[in-house]
């Protein structure tokens, strides 16, 4: 069973960056991995995902153009840093990876989940 850690949350100011890391206990191979998030009294929904294989990355247009996902195949790390944070992007965030897909935003295909971490931006 994969294991997956987020670290690297925290409280930032409006316009300020963060980066968060997500290890995973053991090659994911093949499989997609995503970050999503949810906020207070939301559904949780994607931020964005990477390919198995990191050739393609695919954003939510509310993250467009100011977050960035990487993914470190050989030291089993997925990273997301966030630049030009807004209050709107305070949030639980969580890493996840699918064990069947290697494309996909369906939240239903992720298989095993990270505990999350809290980013918080304030105004």
């Amino acid at each position: 069973q994969v294991q997956l850690v987020e670290s690297g949350g925290g409280l930032v100011q409006v316009g300020g960056s963060l980066r968060l890391s997500c290890a995973t206990s053991e090659h994911t191979g093949s499989g997609a991995m995503g970050w999503f998030r949810q906020a207070p009294g939301k559904e949780r929904e994607i931020v964005g995902y990477v390919t198995g294989i990191g050739n393609f990355i695919q954003y939510a247009d509310s993250v467009k153009g100011r977050f960035t996902i990487s993914r470190d195949n050989a030291n089993n790390t997925l990273y997301l840093q966030m630049d030009s944070l807004k209050p709107e992007d305070t949030a639980v965030y969580y890493c996840a990876v699918s064990t069947t897909m290697a494309l996909t935003s369906d939240i239903s295909d992720y298989d095993y989940w990270g505990q999350g971490t809290q980013v918080t931006v304030s105004s």
